[in-house]
């Protein structure tokens, strides 16, 4: 069974592929209508919170996960799609979460701009270097024959183009930009739950028959990263309201990029897809869970 999952692929065809490309180019594109330049401004004008933001993210997270796989030594399919999680920048809709959970938004957003544009170099490093560093994922990485630079124009495409696009219409026709985020917030995260749900129904055998080898799995890396987070964003003393704001950062991953590079490089490898894919659903829930349980919490400096 375990060999099977190994070699499984998920059943996905192009059509769906180019509608999950879209979907998250206008969910960036929604965020970045949010963004302006003193966002970048305010982000570097206080270093220590962007150092922590973004070493959480793009370093302690991925060697966080990569120690975690080491204790637990999941099927190598799976393994990988941890760490394919663990390399994608923060979900855009951290940024809600983070509103409602009474953190810092306007870092979430900066934080969440800034990590994009460093996820361009960062994802597929991150899924080279560590994927290599594990011996049964080096393996696979082999057969795939993954081009670093082919992931990098991808995210660029995705990620970074709606950025700079959301960014310009932001400066140059703020009114638009507001009305357009009013619209594009919700109907985006709304296709892709379908998305997610579409997928699932279409493999609803293989989800049944193999979801008992991820659910625990991304249970407990998901509370691991927010931990992560957590505990990081505090060694380093930043005020309770930013130590909220870098453990949903940190916790909740950009799984839909994680979902399109499993699809466009991995030819949906079954374990991989179907980790990323809980993940996706289940960091929803977590995010929603937790940002409840802080915003009913006495607001500390």
């Amino acid at each position: 069974m375990e060999e099977n999952l190994d070699s499984l692929e998920i059943n996905f065809d192009t059509e769906g592929l180019w509608v999950l490309n879209i979907t998250l180019a206008i969910i960036m594109f929604g965020v970045a209508l949010g963004i302006t330049t003193n966002d970048f401004k305010r982000l570097f004008s206080n270093p220590k919170i962007l150092l922590t933001g973004i070493v959480s993210q793009f370093l302690l997270l991925p060697f966080v996960t990569f120690i975690f796989i080491k204790l637990v030594n999941p099927m190598p399919s799976i393994a990988l799609g941890m760490m394919m999680v663990a390399a994608c920048p923060g979900g855009n809709i951290s940024n809600f979460m983070t509103q409602m959970a009474k953190g810092n938004a306007a870092l979430s957003v900066s934080l969440t701009a800034f990590a994009t544009l460093v996820s361009l170099v960062m994802t597929p490093f991150n899924l080279s270097f560590w994927g290599n560093l594990y011996a049964p994922t080096a393996e696979i990485l082999q057969t795939i024959q993954l081009s670093p630079w082919q992931l990098v124009k991808l995210v660029t495409l995705i990620l970074g183009i709606p950025l700079i696009i959301g960014m310009w219409v932001r400066r140059h026709k703020a009114v638009l930009a507001n009305k357009l985020a009013k619209i594009l917030k919700p109907i985006s995260l709304i296709i892709f739950m379908l998305f997610i749900v579409i997928a699932f129904y279409d493999n609803f055998d293989i989800f049944i028959n193999y979801v008992h080898y991820v659910l625990l799995l991304v249970i407990a890396h998901n509370i691991l990263a927010i931990l992560t987070g957590f505990y990081f964003a505090k060694a380093m003393k930043l005020s309770f309201k930013n130590q909220k704001t870098l453990a949903i950062e940190t916790g909740i991953q950009n799984s839909g990029l994680g979902l399109l590079l499993i699809f466009s490089f991995f030819h949906g490898l079954g374990g991989m897809a179907l980790l990323v894919a809980f993940w996706a659903i289940w960091d929803i829930f977590s995010g929603l869970l937790l940002a409840s349980y802080w915003s009913k919490q006495k607001v500390k400096s």
